[in-house]
């Protein structure tokens, strides 16, 4: 939710006590703006962070200097570009106010605080933000309290504000820069001169594949499920996974907005969000044409996810690199404990030792990874490795019981004949045992230089 994504978070009860009244004169020492739609109030100490004049940091294109006349005009433009991927004009009536208050930053890595409180009949809410901080954390946070005003719109103002869930603050907020590139993000110059402010535009990579920055993070790395998207750590949150994380929540907010009505049922999941316990109830009410469980979801998502990586894959990885990759999906992380007072020890063990020992909940889980990931793999696997990947994935597909036929074409060229029933445990584990065998060969002969036989040249 948004408290987990701008630590710490603090909730004020008297959110509007330090906004200016109209009728007072503002306190000499502070500097404020107001943004041309009058939705925005910014508010500055008037001394800025010392990190502004740090030459190390002043060509630094990831971070953004923050001042109150240049942030009116961006919040604006951040806002319009939201706003049109949900489906909103730019003049449609808002209801909240938002007061984004800076701070000079101790650091390149300080915190953003949202506060959200009741007043009269409205939500309005408050943004503290360092005045340096980095172009993810500012989207971020813009795109949380936008969204947060959108959603409390119709929420009575002594009830509950709806809680945002992470994997749509990132992935909308991934998605409005990617769609309004170097207009949305205003930094102010790393100097103070006597001359009027001009404004620094970070650039963003654009062009027509929105998508791009999220096609490269996903070349090496599988995207997350929508189960794993849906309780992002922390580590994620940060970027510390390399941008998968990422990627993959700017990749499903994509392809939502991309279905039928796509946009008008983004609203409404968020219009229902004060009213849910979990954003669950609200997702599946708001998109009840499309999924009616979870389980709908993920094939949906999957298969979604297949069609993006065959459109680019990338380049195919070596013989080396695909003998490494496809080892890593055929074996399972576990971790076991000596006894009950020992730290967890973590371990890999092969598929055949998870199908044997893990329960029926636990292969649930485990196994439509294993599946999703084979497939995605035989895009980039050398071709006699992506052959074996399918019918790895096929086996596991077999004991799953899945009826429906692969949707990657074999490297012969042949689509893998339909599934008709689930296979038994012991005729899985032997197919898999015999694979694993054709496996070692063809390691062997890729190592040697030599092409394994009856292995189709065509790639996967």
């Amino acid at each position: 939710m948004i408290r987990a994504l701008f630590r710490p978070a603090v909730v004020f009860s008297a959110l509007l006590g330090a906004a200016p009244a109209p009728a007072q004169s503002p306190p000499p020492h502070l500097v404020f703006a107001r943004s041309a739609s009058g939705q925005f109030t910014i508010s500055s100490p008037g001394e800025d962070s010392p990190l502004f004049r740090r030459p190390d940091l002043a060509t630094n294109a990831d971070l953004v200097r923050l001042e109150p006349a240049l942030l009116a005009v961006s919040a604006e433009r951040f806002k319009t570009t939201l706003w049109n991927q949900l489906g909103l004009k730019p003049n449609a009536p808002w209801r909240g106010k938002i007061f984004l208050s800076l701070r000079p930053a101790r650091s390149t890595d300080d915190g953003v605080t949202i506060a959200s409180a009741p007043l009269l009949q409205t939500w309005n809410y408050r943004v503290e933000l360092p005045d340096v901080l980095t172009r993810i954390r500012y989207t971020r946070a813009l795109t949380a309290v936008l969204l947060l005003e959108i959603a409390n719109r119709d929420s009575a103002a002594g009830g509950r504000s709806a809680e945002i869930p992470a994997w749509i603050v990132d992935g909308l907020a991934q998605q409005t820069l990617a769609v309004g590139g170097t207009k949305i993000i205003l930094s102010a110059p790393p100097k103070k001169t006597s001359l009027p402010p001009q404004s620094r535009i970070d650039e963003s990579e654009r062009g027509p594949d929105l998508l791009a920055g999220t096609r490269r993070a996903l070349q090496n790395s599988a995207a997350l499920t929508f189960g794993q998207l849906s309780w992002p750590d922390d580590a994620q949150v940060d970027g510390a996974d390399g941008g998968t994380y990422r990627a993959s929540a700017q990749l499903l907010a994509s392809e939502l907005l991309g279905l039928k009505n796509g946009a008008e049922k983004m609203r409404a999941m968020l219009a229902q969000l004060p009213g849910c316990l979990n954003w669950q109830t609200a997702f599946f009410s708001a998109f009840r044409a499309d999924f009616q469980r979870p389980l709908d979801v993920e094939k949906w998502w999957a298969l979604r996810v297949a069609a993006f990586a065959a459109h680019d894959p990338g380049p195919r990885w070596t013989a080396a690199a695909s003998r490494e990759r496809l080892a890593g999906l055929l074996s399972v992380p576990v971790e076991f404990r000596g006894s009950s007072n020992a730290l967890p020890t973590h371990a890999e063990i092969p598929l055949q030792a998870a199908l044997r020992n893990f329960s029926p909940a636990q292969q649930d889980t485990v196994l439509p990874t294993k599946l999703r990931d084979l497939e995605l793999a035989q895009f980039r696997l050398a071709p006699p490795l992506a052959e074996l990947a399918g019918s790895y994935r096929n086996v596991l597909a077999d004991y799953l019981g899945q009826w429906k036929q692969a949707s990657v074409v074999s490297g012969g060229g042949r689509q893998a004949p339909p599934m008709r029933r689930r296979a038994s445990l012991e005729d899985t584990l032997k197919k898999l045992d015999a694979l694993d065998l054709r496996r070692r060969k063809t390691e062997t002969q890729l190592n040697s230089g030599g092409r394994p036989p009856g292995l189709n040249r065509a790639s996967p």
